[in-house]
């Protein structure tokens, strides 16, 4: 690492997905790069699962047989996206999705376009092109013409690993250097109020053991941690105990800007309760250094944030995708949602409306179809979750008023909606809450069964959660705003660090997608930057 503390063009902070696009763009423009990661990067784009919404006409979807298009991508999202992005922004983003995934792979990152056939939260290894969304639900397909548009990496389990690996090798095959064990704590800015460093705390040249020991505290609190937060806690505390022992201070200068891709917020229990009090009980979805500290960098040099409450809540009920066609209901026995939407629009009704409780009723058919069919539909920890929700999230009654009292829930309620459930059914008229025809099985057979779908601490059952908000950017540069509008010059975001495409809601690959997207446009604006917003993407 010579020569590492000299001046650079740009430096990026937080070295995940879109820390390393910001590189790679930058790095291609011409400029040196220099990345700092807390850890050894990675971030959540590492832990993920490593899907990237892409739709348009891919490549993956023409193999696939899957006809789409950018305005049907648009209409779509447009929908989920609501007020986070403009339409100018959004009609970009789709318009050069299918480049986006050619990018990828040009950058080593390998997609396929086998398509999986039911319906799933994420395929098994033998599928890597889904319906990742909404897109098949009910309102959803009237508006905008369906397309799977989940575009899995192509690798064995959760393929965020791989898909942060390729691109980690194509910024330091550019000559981008990394300094990991390092925390930015200030950024540097002039008298004229442009960003010109950041002030850190690295462990560059504390003892090889030390910094061996760092990174292994790191990887272990960030995954198997992630699922305990007992054992995530004591390993972070045991990295801050090296870094307050062997860090120093050190100010780092950048001739062109900096780049805060730091990821979000979920790891700050303080800024959650503070922002989204609501959402407690969930899995953080990401390491220890998720924790606000790129928002609160780029907040100290007086940039605006927007969408800190927007939390995106995953409670999927697949697989098995049979499970689509039972009702999930609430404490008065009434219908949440329909089913067939995606796990965060379930986990959000829940959560807000709600009390975060919720029961998913299927009957004997659906309970022994799920049986035979979700080992081949599942990955390993998706078929664990499933066994949870069989035995001991699982209450059985022989009559649906039996069951209801067994749960506590209302059994009157609880009979009115399935009455009106199975005579919409037999009647062929619509369904109550919208779900779609091909979803739709009358509940019949006793014995009935409610599946505990509430969101609360569970380790064989948890709910994800990832924060969506961040630093205001301006939309065509990635440049963060100040609260008056103006942009602060050399300062930009991206990723979870930034409002984004998936601030307002989230569906899979949305993220990840809009972290491609938005470090790509940072990277790229920060070498050409004029401070007139004037660049690509």
């Amino acid at each position: 690492m010579d020569g590492v503390g000299a001046p650079v063009d740009v430096i990026v902070i937080g070295f995940g997905a879109a820390g390393a696009c910001a590189a790679i763009e930058a790095a291609d423009a011409g400029a040196s790069v220099l990345v700092l990661d807390r850890f050894a990067g990675g971030g959540a784009s590492a832990l993920s699962g490593g899907v990237v919404y892409a739709g348009g006409g891919t490549e993956q979807q023409r193999v696939a047989g899957v006809d789409d298009s950018v305005d049907a991508m648009y209409d779509y999202l447009r929908i989920e996206v609501g007020e986070a992005v403009s339409d100018e922004t959004l009609r970009r983003f789709c318009a050069g999705s299918a480049d986006m995934i050619s990018w990828l792979e040009g950058n080593g990152v390998p997609f396929d376009g086998s398509l999986c056939p039911y319906k799933t939260s994420y395929p098994n290894d033998d599928y890597y092109l889904y319906y990742s969304g909404s897109e098949t639900a009910g309102g959803f397909r009237d508006i905008a013409k369906p397309a799977a548009r989940g575009h899995r990496v192509k690798g064995p389990g959760t393929s965020g690993k791989l898909l942060f690996a390729r691109l980690s090798e194509a910024a330091r095959r550019r000559g981008v250097r990394v300094l990991p064990g390092t925390r930015a704590t200030e950024l540097i800015i002039d008298s004229a109020g442009a960003v010109t460093g950041v002030r850190v705390r690295t462990l560059r040249d504390a003892p090889a053991r030390v910094r061996r020991m760092h990174r292994v505290l790191g990887h272990y609190s960030a995954k198997p941690g992630i699922y305990v937060p007992a054992l995530r806690k004591a390993l972070y505390r045991r990295a801050e105990r090296l870094e307050r022992r062997y860090a120093r201070e050190e100010e780092l200068s950048a001739r062109h800007g900096v780049v805060i891709s730091a990821g979000g917020f979920i790891a700050n229990r303080a800024m959650v309760r503070e922002h989204a009090p609501a959402y407690r009980g969930g899995l953080a979805l990401g390491t220890s250094a998720d924790d606000g500290s790129g928002i609160r960098l780029g907040s100290g040099a007086g940039g605006a944030t927007a969408f800190l409450d927007r939390v995106t809540a995953w409670r999927f009920v697949t697989p098995p995708s049979v499970f689509v066609r039972g009702l999930i209901v609430d404490a008065e026995g009434a219908r949440v949602i329909d089913e067939s939407r995606y796990g965060a629009a379930v986990g959000e009704v829940l959560v807000l409306r709600h009390q975060a409780k919720g029961w998913l009723l299927v009957d004997d058919e659906i309970a022994a179809t799920a049986k035979r069919s979700v080992r081949k539909e599942a990955q390993w920890f998706q078929w664990l979750q499933a066994l949870y929700m069989l035995r001991r999230g699982r209450v059985t009654g022989s009559s649906l008023a039996e069951v209801a009292k067994r749960v506590g829930i209302d059994p009157d309620g609880l009979e009115a909606t399935v009455e009106a459930y199975n005579s919409a059914a037999a009647s062929g008229a619509a369904d109550p809450a919208g779900k779609p025809s091909e979803y739709v099985q009358p509940l019949r057979t006793p014995p009935f069964s409610l599946l505990d779908i509430s969101i609360k601490p569970s380790l064989s059952f948890p709910c994800p959660m990832l924060t969506l908000g961040g630093l205001v950017v301006d939309e065509v540069s990635g440049q963060v705003r100040a609260e008056s509008g103006a942009p602060i010059p050399g300062l930009y975001a991206a990723g979870r660090s930034a409002v984004g495409i998936c601030s307002r809601s989230y569906v899979s690959g949305l993220s990840l997608a809009d972290c491609v997207f938005s470090g790509r446009r940072a990277g790229a604006a920060v070498v050409h930057r004029d401070d007139k917003n004037e660049n690509v993407f």
